[in-house]
């Protein structure tokens, strides 16, 4: 680390050991200083002078350098890394987080970042205190108010490059929120306040890679009102692993979900979530306003699969759309679905999440390709689209694959949807390859297209050919339709009112589509 011309200054700031790189005179012994101060605070968990060299990259590049160590007693982190990021390197800088536990303990706002890089080899780990966090908790704007989401940080900036290299973590601490038997109870999950992990909110000509998310508050992450941002090689899991939890309690809404935000590309994802609809949601939930969204190269872990839906039409007399929708070479294990849309009915009424009423919202989605896809004992009917979502639209009464009704209300269009080379298994329940239940007031969906769809039962199921040699192998070709026009690669059966109860997930017998 020759020739570094900075000091390495460190300051106590909420508990935590913050070194700050200042100018300074040139002649100043800097190697040995950082060096010493490094190898002090945490030798064991420091890797070798070969593999590393922050300062010298710091100088390389012209940043200024801010170096956080955890706090020696467990205190809260979050004030130091507030420090870091709002003050001595919110611009042009170097921030390095070696570990290897950060506890965090207040609420995070680090935005307006410009041209930030984050080295984080540290796990940052959530206080557990469920009762805290509903108070201290964060609203997401953007759109998300009407689900009454809310975060524990947000985050953002131009030009930031966060680092996570297959070993930095955000841990939730979410074991304790799903072990909560009061925010575990009916549709709990949606308990106001209740946050999401980090909401990247302006996050603009980004990278955050190799970054892992474990056990997650509620969902993982929000995108909200960013632009030409790139995830990659990260990993997301927030499972219980408590048995009175795993099948019982209400879990986590799901991994990300994009708002209001352009060019966005998902990169080498795992994403491991409950295998029942209770516990886990969309591995991937594209919402209002996103368009260029890019899936690539991924794989998921039960939930619900890939998702256009949620918020879309649910805010009255809003106009909203998606396009440009782009999932390829992705594999599904044990999801509900492969990628399927749900729109708000036309009803209106206002709320939502954890309120009431909803519906109204008009707009638009288009241009949506999900191609070279593997389902791995698929749960439900793998390609779903149902404009039927209500606030009470998971009473029976409302079941949303029920013929008729509020299901034609909504002027959301849907149209241009291709699902190519859809290729796996289902469990041996599922008994229809598509249910399109699209609404009337919308003009229906036009252009639905599948091609090259290959999907059969696990354990050989009916006779899916339908050439009655009583082959239990045949692929699966019963496609429930309602208000499809222009579809391709199908043969539409016209949906009628008992098709709600045989589209049930086969694993669970939930009514859930």
């Amino acid at each position: 680390m020759r020739g570094l011309a900075a000091v390495l200054l460190f300051a106590s700031l909420g508990g935590a050991r913050l070194a700050l790189g200042l100018d300074a005179d040139p002649r100043s012994s800097i190697d040995t200083r950082f060096t010493v101060a490094v190898a002090v605070a945490h030798p064991e968990t420091m890797p070798s002078p070969g593999d590393w060299d922050w300062a010298g990259r710091a100088e390389r590049e012209g940043r200024r350098l801010c170096f956080l160590e955890p706090d020696a007693d467990g205190g809260d982190d979050a004030p130091a890394l507030l420090a870091a990021l709002n003050d001595r390197c919110r611009t042009r800088s170097l921030v390095v987080l070696p570990g290897p536990v950060y506890h965090i303990g207040s609420p995070m706002v680090t935005t307006g970042l410009e041209d930030v890089v984050i080295d984080q080899r540290g796990r940052l780990l959530w206080s557990n205190d469920t009762s805290y966090w509903l108070s201290a908790s964060m609203p997401v704007e953007g759109g998300f108010r009407e689900q009454e989401q809310s975060t524990v940080w947000h985050f953002g900036g131009d030009r930031v490059v966060w680092e996570g290299h297959g070993v930095g973590t955000l841990d939730g601490n979410g074991q304790a929120w799903y072990d909560d038997d009061d925010l575990n109870k009916g549709a709990a999950s949606d308990v106001a306040r209740r946050p999401t992990n980090i909401n990247f909110r302006g996050l603009t000509n980004s990278v955050v890679r190799g970054l892992r998310f474990v056990q997650s508050q509620r969902g993982t992450m929000n995108i909200v009102r960013s632009a030409n941002l790139v995830l990659e090689d990260v990993y997301v899991n927030s499972t219980s692993s408590s048995s009175s939890t795993v099948n019982g309690a209400v879990g986590t809404e799901g991994a990300v979900a994009t708002m209001y935000s352009d060019d966005i590309t998902f990169r080498r994802w795992v994403v491991v979530m409950a295998a029942a609809a209770a516990n886990g949601g969309d591995a991937i939930a594209v919402r209002a306003n996103s368009s260029n969204i890019r899936i690539r190269d991924s794989e998921f872990f039960g939930g619900t699969g890939i998702a256009v839906e949620a918020g879309v039409g649910q805010t009255a007399g809003a106009f909203e759309y998606v396009e440009n929708v782009l999932a390829r070479n992705v594999t599904l294990h044990g999801t509900l679905r492969a990628l399927y849309f749900k729109t708000w009915t036309g009803g209106g009424g206002g709320g939502g999440g954890g309120g009431g009423g909803g519906g109204g919202g008009t707009g638009y989605a288009r241009n949506v390709v999900m191609e070279d896809v593997t389902l791995d004992g698929a749960r439900g009917t793998p390609l779903v689209v149902t404009q039927c979502e209500s606030s009470s639209s998971s009473s029976s009464s409302s079941y949303p694959g029920r013929a008729g009704g509020s299901c034609d209300t909504s002027t959301f269009a849907i149209s241009d949807v291709v699902w190519r080379g859809v290729r796996g298994t289902v469990a041996d329940g599922v008994a229809s390859a598509g249910f399109f239940r699209c609404s009337a007031a919308a003009g229906g969906c036009g252009n639905l297209t599948v091609e090259d769809f290959a999907v059969r039962p696990v354990g050989g199921g009916r006779d899916g050919d339908g050439d009655g040699d009583g082959v239990l192998d045949g692929v699966l070709d019963t496609w429930l339709c309602g208000n499809v026009r222009g579809g391709q690669g199908f043969a539409c059966r016209e949906i009628e009112e008992a098709d709600a109860d045989v589209d049930a997930e086969a694993d669970t017998g939930s009514e859930e589509l």
